[in-house]
C-alpha cells in the first residue's frame, strides 16, 4: 500500500475514533441529563401528593406528632439541591429547567401554606423565610445570600426557608409577590411576614431573623462567603 495512502486511511481511522468516543460521551451526558429531570419531575409529583394528603391528615391528627421539622422539608431541601444542579447543566432558560423550577415553586407554595397551618393549630413557631431571587445576571449577591440561607437552614430546624426565582411565569408566585409587594431590588426576603432588601451576608441575615425564636443547635457547615 502507498504510502500516503496508508496514512490517509490512519487519519480518517482516527478521526472516525474521536468522532465516535465524543458521540459516546454526548450521548451518556443527554442520557444522565435527561435521567436527573425525570428523576426531579418524578419528585415533585411524589411531594405534592404528600402536601396535599398531610393537608388531609391534619384535621386527624394529634398535634403531639407535628413539629416545626418535617420530613417534607427534608425533602425539599435534598429537591433544591438536585435542581439547582440541573439548571447548573442544562442552564437557566432551558425549558425543562423553567417547567421544574415552575413546579417546584408551587411545591413551596403548597407547603408554605401547610405549615402555617400547622403552627396555627399546634402553637409551634417556625421562621419563616421566603427569599426572591434572580439568576438572569442582573443580582451578583444571590448567590451569597443564598449560601447563607442554605447554612442557616441546616443549622436550625424551626427555620422554613422557601427559595423563589422572582422571574418565573407562575400565577400562584406573581400572587405570592403581590400580596407582600416585592420590587424587583433583590435580593428580597420576606421573614414572617416583614420584607428586607439587599442583605447577603451572615451577620446581616441573622439581623432580621427572630434568633430568639430559633434553636441554640451547632453549626454543622460553614458559610460561603
Amino acid at each position: 500500500m502507498h504510502p500516503t495512502l496508508r496514512h490517509a486511511l490512519l487519519a480518517f481511522f482516527i478521526s472516525a475514533l474521536i468522532f465516535a468516543t465524543g458521540f459516546y460521551v454526548s450521548n451518556s451526558i443527554n442520557k444522565f441529563r435527561l435521567g436527573q429531570v425525570q428523576t426531579i419531575e418524578q419528585q415533585i409529583a411524589i411531594d405534592t401528593l404528600s402536601v396535599e394528603t398531610q393537608f388531609d391528615l391534619l384535621s386527624r391528627l394529634s398535634c403531639d406528632s407535628v413539629n416545626e421539622s418535617t420530613e417534607l422539608s427534608t425533602e425539599l431541601n435534598a429537591l433544591a439541591v438536585r435542581l439547582n444542579y440541573t439548571e447548573a447543566q442544562l442552564g437557566t432558560s432551558n425549558p425543562q429547567v423553567v417547567q421544574l423550577k415552575s413546579e417546584y415553586s408551587l411545591l413551596e407554595i403548597k407547603d408554605y401554606l401547610l405549615m402555617q397551618q400547622v403552627a396555627a393549630k399546634c402553637h409551634l413557631k417556625p421562621v419563616f423565610v421566603l427569599y426572591f431571587y434572580s439568576n438572569k445576571g442582573d443580582c451578583p449577591d444571590c448567590d451569597s445570600a443564598g449560601n447563607v440561607l442554605t447554612y442557616l437552614r441546616q443549622t436550625y430546624p424551626q427555620l422554613r426557608v422557601y427559595s423563589f426565582d422572582y422571574n418565573l411565569d407562575v400565577g400562584a408566585l406573581r400572587t405570592l409577590i403581590g400580596i407582600y409587594k416585592i420590587g424587583n431590588s433583590l435580593p428580597a426576603f420576606v421573614v414572617n411576614g416583614t420584607v428586607t432588601y439587599g442583605v447577603t451576608d451572615l451577620a446581616s441575615i441573622e439581623k432580621i431573623l427572630p434568633m430568639q425564636d430559633l434553636s441554640t443547635s451547632t453549626p454543622t457547615t460553614t458559610p460561603k462567603k
